[in-house]
């Protein structure tokens, strides 16, 4: 990975640990310049791209096939309930496939952590990947959407008050959040239940109640309870949980004026947030959607410059 001038150059894009911050910055000037053109410039030659959902998904996949039309890729149809991963082919061979036939980035979505170890490692393979969530893992473009949303807001991120708030252990955007946030000089803290804690995280920041900081914040991370991640082993109530540690009416309007509430979405209303807050003033949800178009679309011209 490189940067060219002010253009960000990238093999793939598979986790945020790789990034360097003049990288990252790089990706999230170029959202916010793509936010602002009324069209994007058309590419050169022609080039391929699939999507290739192994989990549920409807705005990393939807976002990501918008990003690619508006740069002027091809984008090729694939459904993994009707592909021959039903027949028993490996994701490897899959990928494989796609690189044979020319398709020039795979976006991938797979419930494996690392999923994309072996495909980027591969001397066959030619074609870049970048990784749409794996597992409990990473979720880089969802990282890099928060990051513009707060950039937007801010101008930075030196010393914000950033609390990433649920079901922390289960998060893939968790992760990918608290080290670039942390990286880039934020304070974090957590909130949340103590058994989707893991003490791993205490070099990113520090688990407090959200009582305790509501009032001092600059960003509050609402984060998905992930039921589909958990074995069922464990009771849930909605309400208690929603009370205990959820942004309820209550919290809000102990939030300071600065503050600005977000959430990877899909949201589980008047769960982690009051149904009547998903589109409140301090919110930031909607944006942060909006923002996951732009911001794909430096990931994916970032890619492009890669292989030019």
């Amino acid at each position: 990975m490189a940067m060219t001038g002010n253009k960000v150059s990238l093999k793939h894009l598979v986790t945020m640990e790789t990034l360097s911050n003049e990288e990252v910055m790089g990706l999230i000037k170029r959202g916010i310049e793509y936010k602002q053109l009324p069209e994007a410039e058309q590419l050169s030659r022609q080039y391929f791209a699939a999507n290739l959902f192994f989990e549920n998904s409807t705005r990393t996949h939807k976002s990501f096939e918008v990003a690619e039309k508006k740069l002027g890729l091809e984008v090729i149809d694939f459904e993994a309930s009707t592909s021959s991963v039903n027949k028993g082919e490996t994701l490897y061979d899959t990928i494989l496939t796609m690189s044979a036939i020319g398709v020039d980035i795979c976006v991938v979505r797979h419930p494996d952590v690392d999923y994309y170890k072996a495909l980027i490692d591969s001397p066959t393979i030619q074609t870049a990947i970048v990784n749409g969530g794996d597992g409990s893992g990473q979720h880089p473009s969802q990282s890099l959407l928060d990051l513009m949303t707060i950039y937007e807001e801010f101008g930075h991120f030196e010393n914000l008050n950033i609390v990433i708030s649920g079901d922390i252990i289960h998060s893939r955007v968790a992760k990918s959040n608290m080290q670039i946030l942390k990286r880039l000089g934020a304070n974090i803290f957590f909130t949340g239940p103590e058994e989707w804690y893991d003490s791993s995280f205490d070099i990113y920041g520090k688990h407090v109640h959200i009582d305790d900081v509501i009032d001092q914040l600059d960003v509050l991370m609402l984060l998905r309870v992930q039921h589909e991640r958990h074995d069922g082993s464990e009771s849930f109530s909605k309400e208690a949980y929603h009370e205990q540690y959820g942004l309820t009416v209550e919290r809000y309007k102990q939030l300071p004026d600065r503050s600005i509430v977000m959430h990877p979405a899909p949201v589980n209303r008047d769960v982690e947030i009051a149904d009547s807050l998903v589109e409140a003033p301090k919110a930031r949800i909607v944006r942060q959607m909006q923002n996951g178009v732009y911001v794909r679309m430096a990931i994916l011209e970032a890619i492009l410059n890669g292989k030019a």
